[in-house]
């Protein structure tokens, strides 16, 4: 790379039954200063393909900016998935030999946790943070290394990138929904943040690991903070972690993923990462919802839907979701149905295909939301 900050390397995670190797591209920054670091990964989802024009876009941003922390940035994090092709399909969601979501294979060892608080409940934050931080690289590598039962092919592959992420202050892991809008899930404690994203729609997630990635990195410095807190001690870690859903699979729009590329810069200059201020919130109304209230309705029954509510409005109740055709009830019976919900909500995303069984996910919505 002609650029002097700009480093690249091919990362090793895997091996196919022929003997060809896993590999994923990483690129690095390295900043011109302490200041905190980020993690940057996509297409861990193979559907799910806009992040690498994203990332191309923050490559072409980052070479012409003052970075001071270090950037790594990986897009195709999960080679398998990215070529898990059907047809015209990307089916890569799911491991195809365990069945298992590809972004539910990440680690979090809650043991670590308390011999920190005994060890270093008298010590400074930064001795307190590089502590932990160690001990969450050396427990990902043993698990790398060491693990008597072996990994699976998903778990190799999300522990390589975990151990990553691990060594970042704030990790962004970029995604995109079936048919959807943009929206982010932020941990609870990190919704200030959420309002330097040109993101509308925010989904603030406890501290409930589930094996997705955001949880994988903040879970553990939340729970830390819990810890030392019940021992009577004010823990401040800089360490947030997000998932960035950036609209709908199988496609990429670069014009798009250079905005994309700009809000995301917006909260790295907010963070320190990169020096500035060029980078400016954009002006719009944004709204949040719990996790619990993120629900998924499903289809009361089979038939083609014609998805009618627009993402990121309120739907008033009792207005249209969909509508469903069922050409055999036509002639002797009513051939379209109307489906609404009896309370307003916010529709994000819905299912890909017109075509759908009883009980197939059509729309998730904010069923309680409020401003920012």
């Amino acid at each position: 790379m002609a650029d002097y900050q700009l480093t690249k390397e091919v990362m090793h995670v895997g091996e196919m039954a022929s003997g060809a190797e896993l590999t994923v591209p990483v690129y690095r920054f390295k900043g011109q200063t302490d200041a905190p670091s980020v993690y940057i990964q996509a297409n861990m989802h193979g559907a799910e393909v806009q992040g690498n024009a994203v990332i191309y876009q923050l490559l072409e941003q980052l070479r012409n900016l003052k970075i001071l922390g270090d950037i790594t940035l990986v897009p195709y994090a999960n080679p398998v998935g990215c070529n898990h092709k059907n047809g015209e399909y990307t089916l890569g969601r799911f491991d195809p030999i365990t069945g298992v979501n590809w972004n539910r294979m990440y680690h979090f060892n809650e043991a670590l946790i308390q011999p920190i608080v005994e060890q270093y409940l008298d010590s400074t934050e930064q001795e307190i943070e590089a502590a932990f931080k160690q001990a969450l690289l050396d427990d990902i590598i043993d698990q790398l290394d060491h693990n008597i039962y072996g990994l699976t092919t998903g778990q190799r592959i999300a522990y390589q990138l975990q151990k990553l992420a691990h060594q970042a202050d704030f990790v962004l892991d970029l995604h995109t929904g079936p048919i959807s809008s943009k929206h982010l899930y932020c941990p609870e404690y990190a919704k200030a943040s959420a309002s330097f994203f040109n993101i509308e729609h925010t989904i603030l997630i406890p501290n409930d690991f589930a094996g997705a990635l955001d949880e994988a990195t903040f879970c553990p410095w939340w729970s830390l903070t819990e810890a030392f807190a019940k021992k009577g001690r004010t823990l401040n870690v800089n360490k947030e972690s997000f998932t960035v859903e950036l609209g709908s699979q199988e496609q990429i729009d670069l014009d798009v993923a250079l905005d994309d590329a700009k809000s995301i810069l917006t909260y790295l200059q907010y963070k320190g990462v990169i020096a500035g201020s060029e980078f400016v919130p954009e002006t719009m109304t944004r709204y949040a919802c719990y996790l619990e209230h993120y629900k998924a309705f499903y289809s009361p029954m089979g038939g083609m839907v014609d998805y009618l509510a627009e993402f990121g409005k309120p739907l008033a109740a009792g207005e249209p979701l969909v509508r469903i055709l069922r050409m055999d009830n036509y002639g002797d019976g009513d051939a379209l149905h109307y489906i609404s919900l009896d309370k307003e909500v916010i529709p994000i995303l819905h299912f890909a295909s017109a075509s759908v069984n009883q009980g197939t996910e059509l729309y998730k919505v904010f069923s309680e939301f409020f401003e920012l």
